[in-house]
């Protein structure tokens, strides 16, 4: 019964394009990726006006181009620094959570606030991804123990949503609510549909589904 869960391959360093380089380089990826929200709440208006746009236009057209790069990449077999070999046949981890995040952005309710406040969800959902996942990776490549990895991602996954509702106003309730389902995301081995993907889509899904009751 104590035995640690291992059901998988965790050590995915050598499986990587570059080895430990670009395994390094995924996992900073993930966390330079909490900057995407900050800006989009912050500025996405000033941008999608510089670009004759409104800011669901603009995350439209990302996720449009991003969904386009993706199929030319998978057609042609590319993989770059960072990227596993078996991401040349299928959607990447990439593009997986850049498509989550984007959809995030598009759905997320704002509230109608302004400014970071407007990211009350949006913001606790995606930094889910970037922080949570890195981690949790981390524990299972090194310590080979889903059980571990899992209460970490707890730890973190709180830490990241009971934060957001004493700095930007997320309902306590919610935070408490989904924090426990950014680790789901996390834990399903799912041959097709990343866990980039899972982790805030699973959090999001439930967020549209609960907002109407409380």
């Amino acid at each position: 019964m104590d035995e640690p869960l291992q059901p998988f391959d965790t050590d995915h360093v050598e499986h990587s394009v570059g080895g430990l380089t670009g395994h390094a380089l995924r996992r900073a990826t993930h966390i330079v990726m909490a900057f995407i929200p900050l800006i989009y709440y912050t500025r996405g208006e000033r941008i999608a006006d510089e670009l004759v746009m409104n800011p669901d236009q603009l995350v439209s057209v990302i996720i449009i181009t991003l969904i386009f790069v993706e199929a030319l990449r998978i057609k042609m077999g590319i993989v770059v620094l960072g990227q596993r070999e078996y991401e040349a046949k299928q959607i990447s981890a990439l593009a997986w959570g850049g498509f989550a995040v984007a959809l995030t952005l598009l759905i997320a309710p704002d509230n109608g606030e302004t400014g970071l406040e407007s990211g009350l969800y949006g913001i606790p959902i995606i930094f889910g991804l970037t922080f949570v996942d890195p981690i949790m990776g981390e524990v299972k490549r090194k310590k080979q123990d889903l059980k571990l990895a899992i209460w970490v991602g707890m730890v973190v996954s709180f830490a990241v949503w009971i934060g957001c509702h004493f700095w930007i106003g997320t309902p306590l309730a919610v935070s408490i609510l989904l924090a426990p389902l950014t680790v789901l995301g996390e834990v399903p081995s799912l041959k097709y549909i990343d866990d980039n993907a899972t982790m805030v889509l699973i959090p999001l899904a439930a967020l549209m589904i609960l907002l109407p009751l409380i």
